[in-house]
């Protein structure tokens, strides 16, 4: 007999699908991690043996040019149709996406779909004129972050490290942060919903780490499309990251896990930038590392953090957490480009430039 609780938590569980994958790329991701998606794709076809298609013909949805009131609602679901004739033309019924923003455009758009039938005909007949395209509606649309959290026992099997620092056998202390468009738009999409967010925490907890709850947990981590293209309404942005920062010092974290190639910047980037303000480093040696759920993936199963990862295009140096993992690296590595020659490095990673 199924307890109350069980009963409930089935309310905020969701149907993830298990394989033949049609991703939809990230145009932010792949400009500021772009090894996280490499290394996604690298778990799922190598490690997992999943099939996944990544199209090279896959384009923006823009849904930064939507948000931004740039790009009409009408243009933005020919673009999100465009996407979906591309995965009927490959004979797919599963999109797996990278982006947050993605994800909750997608789920915008097929939710109008539903409950405005003439929205998805005069969709149909625009990308008709457009393309001469035609489309199929997914059977089963997951973020990535859900299609790792779903295989993450099976990860944990395979992991070469776990989150547990070698020195005193302790579990890592991670926050976690969820993006905005992943669980608050539509909670029913994500796992957990918007207050019981069970996607990140789910993985720490598999791979053997603590997830510590902070009270500004769910608090927008400030991105924001109006916040940041606007050069005067930053300060938004980076009070809104400086809140959250605030809220997790006192426990300490070991890294902070994200599920948003925007909340994963801005989190990075800002910690630099207020350190530059104020000069306040908010944790760890000289910042708190921000990873993706595709990097801690990665990393639990042994890829090399430089060249498969790109954990070098953090501005938050990670070399502090691979030590307290134990992860084996080569620190010559960092900066070498694919042929193995050096393509220069940053003045200084971390918050604040040390002192000779």
């Amino acid at each position: 007999m199924e307890t109350k609780t069980k009963i409930r938590w089935s309310e905020y569980n969701k149907e993830i699908a298990d394989n033949k994958f049609f991703y939809l790329r990230s145009c932010i991701r792949q400009n500021f991690n772009p090894g996280a998606e490499k290394v996604f794709l690298s778990i799922l076809q190598n490690k997992l043996r999943k099939e996944v298609y990544d199209d090279p013909h896959h384009t923006t949805c823009s849904g930064i040019g939507y948000h931004s009131d740039i790009v009409p609602f009408e243009t933005f679901q020919s673009m999100v149709a465009r996407q979906f004739s591309l995965m009927t033309e490959r004979g797919y019924k599963n999109c797996a996406v990278s982006c947050i923003t993605s994800f909750g455009g997608y789920n915008e758009v097929l939710s109008t779909w539903k409950e405005f039938p003439e929205e998805l005909e005069k969709t149909r007949e625009n990308l008709l004129k457009a393309t001469g395209r035609t489309f199929e509606i997914p059977e089963n649309l997951s973020h990535a972050c859900d299609i790792i959290y779903h295989f993450r026992k099976e990860i944990a099997t395979q992991a070469r490290y776990r989150l547990i620092n070698k020195e005193t056998g302790e579990p890592l202390k991670i926050v976690d942060h969820i993006g905005c468009h992943y669980a608050k738009i539509f909670p029913e999409k994500g796992v957990g919903g918007s207050e019981y967010s069970r996607v990140l925490t789910g993985m720490i907890e598999a791979w053997g780490g603590e997830a510590v709850d902070y009270p500004e947990r769910r608090h927008c981590c400030g991105f924001g499309f109006r916040h940041y293209l606007v050069k005067n309404n930053r300060s938004y942005s980076i009070s809104n990251s400086r809140k959250k920062f605030e809220s997790m010092k006192p426990y300490q974290p070991d890294m902070i896990l994200t599920n948003c190639p925007g909340c994963n910047m801005f989190l990075d980037r800002w910690q630099y930038a207020l350190a530059q303000i104020e000069g306040k480093v908010y944790g760890g040696e000289n910042g708190i590392p921000v990873l993706s759920h595709e990097e801690l993936a990665g990393l639990v199963l042994g890829y090399d953090p430089w060249k498969d990862i790109g954990l070098q295009m953090h501005q938050i140096d990670v070399e502090p957490l691979l030590n307290k993992i134990g992860v084996e690296y080569d620190p010559k590595q960092k900066f070498t480009g694919v042929r193995g020659q050096y393509i220069n490095e940053p003045e200084f990673t971390g918050c604040l430039a040390k002192q000779d």
